[in-house]
């Protein structure tokens, strides 16, 4: 019998507390550098996800941070005076808020991921194939929702006192009707049989 291959081991999400405080730690460390180091931010996010749109913002926000220090440094003086400094000092605390927000959005996002998979193990409980000529029993197990019993029809109880309907007569089956109906009854005792054979 061969079943689904072995899945892959999945390496346990960091715990809540370290995660936290990394967010923390990075967050802190850029707003106290006035966002000249806005860029670890980033360099630590495209580590964990390692996507290239992470890459991507990284080296962005590096340029844009060293585009910032660059027009601060034309500056002469302790005051800013010139236009190009202005854009500098707005370089480097446009892109902090913008990088704080990404930050943490896409961090916890990752990480949610990884505790709570969409697609996993429920994409591997998939019904093997139907083999021909024997009916397929249905699994107990739905992937969305877990193991669940059928809940079989509720008819109602007749209160005392209360006539009993009757059902309509059957009206009389075709022949070809009546083989259909004795075959299915062939397949589910085969299938009793099969079931009880197996349990020895």
């Amino acid at each position: 019998m061969q079943g689904h291959g072995q899945a892959q081991p999945v390496k346990p999400p960091p715990s809540t507390g370290l995660l936290v405080f990394l967010r923390v730690f990075f967050v802190v460390i850029s707003v106290c550098s006035f966002g000249l180091l806005g860029w670890t931010m980033m360099l630590r996010l495209a580590l964990v996800t390692r996507k290239s749109l992470d890459w991507g913002l990284f080296v962005a926000t590096l340029a844009a941070e060293i585009l910032g220090i660059v027009l601060l440094g034309t500056e002469g003086g302790e005051e800013i005076h010139t236009p190009g400094g202005w854009l500098g000092l707005a370089l480097l605390l446009g892109s902090l808020v913008a990088v704080i927000s990404y930050y943490l959005s896409a961090d916890i996002r990752h990480f949610h991921q990884l505790s709570y998979p969409t697609t996993g193990y429920a994409q591997h409980q998939q019904a093997p194939a139907p083999v021909y000529g024997y009916p397929q029993q249905q699994s107990p197990y739905n992937s969305a929702t877990g193991p669940h019993t059928p809940v079989p029809p509720s008819t109602p109880i007749p209160q005392p006192g209360t006539p009993i309907p009757t059902p309509p007569p059957q009206p009389q089956r075709s022949a070809p009707a009546r083989i259909d109906q004795v075959r299915a009854e062939l397949d589910e005792l085969s299938d009793y049989l099969r079931k009880h054979e197996d349990g020895r």
